[in-house]
């Protein structure tokens, strides 16, 4: 997701037993979670650690001020507590989480939940949004009739941007989406999975009928 990661195997990039990621991040790649139900060749999927990450700081928003301890984070949304730790360590360093320790201690929110995004969230914890073999989309470079290719992975991370630097902490909160957001979810296309072997649609055929 400047932490989509892009490769050069459709098998290279495996779903992710979110058990197995508490000592470290999992890559978040380009569009949809990881589904073992979508086939061995799934390649796109967001991280635990960025899905939980995610939801530790919906779930701050929603507490409100004050501290909220780390074991209520964890029941309200199955994090295992102690990956649940290590996220709020790295949201703490990135500026986003204030801790304080002790009884009336636990976690809360060091900026307005309007004023964090979900690609503030991401990065704190799994670094940039969009990669190419973990580098950034335009540090590659291609040659001969690929050339043109770096501009297509810069046009996913644009993309990529367009939505999560526009939904914030509080929208999800609130249960309400940017209407620019809202709209990409209206095309049933967008709710069918697309797994590997089978034929996307030509751009026109996806176009959407006018209104």
């Amino acid at each position: 997701m400047e932490n989509a990661t892009v490769t050069g195997r459709r098998r290279s990039v495996k779903c992710v037993n979110p058990a197995s990621t508490a000592g470290g991040a999992a890559p978040v790649t380009f569009a949809v979670p990881c589904r073992r139900q979508l086939g061995k060749n799934a390649a796109m999927h967001v991280s635990a650690k960025s899905d939980y990450a995610v939801r530790a700081a919906i779930e701050l928003a929603a507490a409100g001020p004050g501290p909220v301890k780390g074991d209520r984070i964890a029941e309200a949304q199955q994090i295992p507590l102690k990956f649940l730790e290590n996220i709020l360590s790295d949201l703490r360093h990135a500026g986003y989480v204030q801790s304080q320790r002790g009884a009336e201690g636990g976690y809360w929110l060091a900026e307005p939940a309007d004023a964090i995004t979900l690609a503030d969230i991401i990065r704190a914890v799994d670094g940039p949004l969009a990669g190419v073999r973990g580098a950034r989309p335009e540090t590659v470079e291609y040659s001969g009739s690929a050339s043109r290719l770096v501009e297509v992975w810069i046009a996913v991370r644009v993309s990529l941007r367009s939505v999560l630097e526009q939904v914030t902490l509080a929208d999800l909160v609130a249960g309400v989406l940017p209407a620019e957001v809202k709209e990409l979810t209206t095309d049933a296309d967008a709710w069918v999975s697309r797994g590997a072997g089978g034929h996307t649609p030509p751009p026109s055929a996806r176009r959407p009928t006018p209104r």
